[in-house]
C-alpha cells in the first residue's frame, strides 16, 4: 500500500510561488526554532591540541553530533564511536510513515554517512561500560580505555513489560505500533488506512515511563481522526485516548490546548489509564487505572511500550542512585544544565538515555550536544566553560493535515518561541506543518554533521 497523496491546504488566496517562498522560508525558521537555536557560549571559538581518548558509545541522533562536533574541536585527540548498527533512523519520520505522508524508506539512511572525518567507528555493539575501569567492552570481547566518556546509548522500547504483546503481529488484526522502527510505522500504516475504511473503536495511549517525543502519541490520534474526516467516515469511528496522568501534556497550558482540541474533535479521553498488557485474540487492552484493571476492546490499536535506557547502562554504574522512577529505569544521572556525570566528571550524557526532566526530543539533542562538547574540551583544556542548557526542547504538533502547533519549552515548563509574535506556539498553522514534514529532516542531518 503506497502512502496516500496528500495536498496539505495553503493558505487561501496564494498563489504557488508565494506558497514556495513561504515554503523556503519554513527551512530558515526550521533551522533555529524547530531543532532549536545553539546557545552562543556553546560555540566556543578555535581548535585544541589533544592526545585524550574519547569513547561514545551510540551512534543515534546524540552520539554522531557529538562526534562531529569534538572532531571539529580538537586536534590529535582519538574519537571512537561504538555501534553495531549501520542503519541510521530518522525516528521524527516514524509518525509519518505511520500516517501514511511518507514513504518507509523516508526515515532510512546509513550511519556511515554521517561518521566524521577521522572518528573510528567499531561497529559492535558495547556489552559492558566500566566508569571505574574507564572501560568500555564490546560484545566481541574488545576493550576500548578512554579517557573521557559520552554516552549516547538512546532508550529501549520494553516491549516486554506488556504483558501478551507480540511484535511479529504488528501490522496484523488493527495491531499497530509506530514507535518500533520504519517496517513497523508502514504495517501501522496500513492498519491504521483499513480502520478508516471500516471504523469501530481505536485506542491510542503513551506509557507511565518517560519516553521519547511525548507528543507523537497526540499528533497520531489527531492524523488518525484527519484521514477518517477526509475519507468521510468519522461518524463511523469512536477514539479513544488513554493519558496516563491526569493531564494530556507535561505542561499545563499546552494540556489545555490539546484538552479543549481532543473535546472539539469528540475524543473519548481517559485519565489514569496505564497499559500493562494486551489479548490480542479477543483485541483487548488492558490498563492499570485508580478503579482496578479497566479492558478495553479495541479494532486498532496504537501501541507504545514502556521505555528505559539500554541494558547496557542499566547495568552500569551510571544510572541515578535514588529512590526517583529515573533510577528505575536506568537513566544516566547527569547534571541537568552541564550534561556531566556528578560521581564519574570524565563522563557525559546525551540524548535519550540522560536523565535529565525534559529532553528525548531531537530539538534537546541540538541543545545538549554543543553544552556537553564545550564542557569536555573546557575540561581537556584544564579551562572553564560557562555553556548551559536550560531544558529547551520542541514539539512540533500535528493537529491535522496542513496544520501544526510548534510547542518550545524549557525544564520550568515556560514557553520559550523562538519566533515571539511571527510563530505563536499554541496556534494550529500551515508554516509549523511546513517545517515538521519538509524543512526539518534536512536541518537535523546537518546537525549530525555539526553544521547546525
Amino acid at each position: 500500500m503506497e502512502p496516500l497523496k496528500t495536498s496539505p491546504p495553503g493558505p487561501a488566496g496564494l498563489d504557488r510561488r508565494t506558497l514556495l517562498k513561504l515554503g523556503a522560508a519554513g527551512s530558515v525558521l526550521a533551522g533555529t526554532a524547530g531543532l532549536g537555536a545553539i546557545p552562543a557560549r556553546a560555540q566556543a571559538p578555535g581548535r585544541v591540541q589533544s592526545n585524550a581518548r574519547i569513547a561514545i558509545v551510540g551512534a543515534g541522533a546524540a552520539g554522531l553530533s557529538m562526534a562531529s562536533r569534538l572532531a571539529d574541536r580538537l586536534d590529535g585527540a582519538k574519537i571512537t564511536l561504538i555501534d553495531a548498527r549501520k542503519r541510521h533512523l530518522y525516528q521524527p519520520g516514524y509518525t509519518l510513515v505511520a500516517a501514511g505522508l511518507k514513504a518507509q524508506e523516508y526515515p532510512i539512511s546509513r550511519t556511515e554517512q554521517y561518521v566524521a572525518p577521522g572518528v573510528d567507528w567499531i561497529q559492535e555493539a558495547a556489552e559492558e561500560i566500566d566508569p571505574d575501569a574507564k572501560k568500555v567492552v564490546t560484545d566481541s570481547g574488545q576493550e576500548v580505555a578512554y579517557d573521557y566518556l559520552v554516552v549516547a546509548a538512546g532508550i529501549h522500547l520494553d516491549y516486554d513489560a506488556l504483558e501478551g504483546m507480540e511484535t511479529a503481529r504488528i501490522g496484523q488484526e488493527g495491531l499497530g505500533s509506530h514507535y518500533m522502527g520504519p517496517e513497523a510505522a508502514y504495517a501501522t500504516w496500513r492498519e491504521m488506512s483499513r480502520f478508516v475504511e471500516t471504523g469501530g473503536t481505536a485506542v491510542f495511549q503513551r506509557p507511565a515511563t518517560e519516553m521519547k517525543c511525548a507528543g507523537a502519541p497526540l499528533k497520531y490520534t489527531f492524523l488518525t481522526d484527519d484521514r477518517m474526516r477526509q475519507n468521510g467516515s468519522r461518524d463511523k469511528g469512536h477514539i479513544i485516548y488513554a493519558a496516563h496522568t491526569d493531564n494530556l501534556f507535561s505542561v499545563p497550558i499546552v494540556h489545555e490546548k490539546v484538552r479543549m482540541l481532543f473535546d472539539d474533535r469528540g475524543f473519548d479521553v481517559r485519565y489514569s489509564h496505564v497499559m500493562t498488557g494486551i489479548d490480542l485474540g479477543s483485541k483487548e487492552v488492558h490498563f492499570d487505572t485508580p478503579n482496578g484493571v479497566e479492558k478495553i476492546k479495541y479494532d486498532f490499536v496504537n501501541v507504545i511500550p514502556p521505555m528505559r535506557a539500554a541494558k547496557v547502562v542499566r547495568d552500569s554504574p551510571l544510572p541515578w542512585q535514588d529512590d526517583s522512577a529515573w533510577a528505575r529505569d536506568g537513566w544516566v544521572e547527569v547534571d541537568k544544565h552541564t550534561m556531566r556525570h556528578p560521581r564519574y566528571p570524565e563522563v557525559f550524557a546525551v540524548g535519550d538515555v540522560a536523565g535529565v526532566p525534559k529532553g528525548k526530543t531531537a530539538a534537546s539533542v541540538k541543545w545538549q550536544v554543543p553544552v556537553a562538547a564545550d564542557h569536555l574540551v573546557a575540561a581537556i583544556a584544564d579551562a572553564d566553560s560557562d555553556a548551559y542548557y536550560d531544558g529547551y526542547t520542541s514539539c512540533p504538533l500535528i493537529t491535522q493535515m496542513g496544520r501544526a502547533m510548534l510547542i518550545e519549552f524549557d525544564y520550568k515548563n515556560n514557553l520559550t518561541p523562538s519566533f515571539p509574535g511571527v510563530i505563536a506556539p499554541l496556534e494550529e498553522l500551515w508554516i509549523t506543518w511546513v517545517m515538521k514534514t519538509i524543512a526539518l529532516k534536512p536541518t537535523y542531518i546537518a546537525m549530525l554533521r555539526g553544521e547546525a
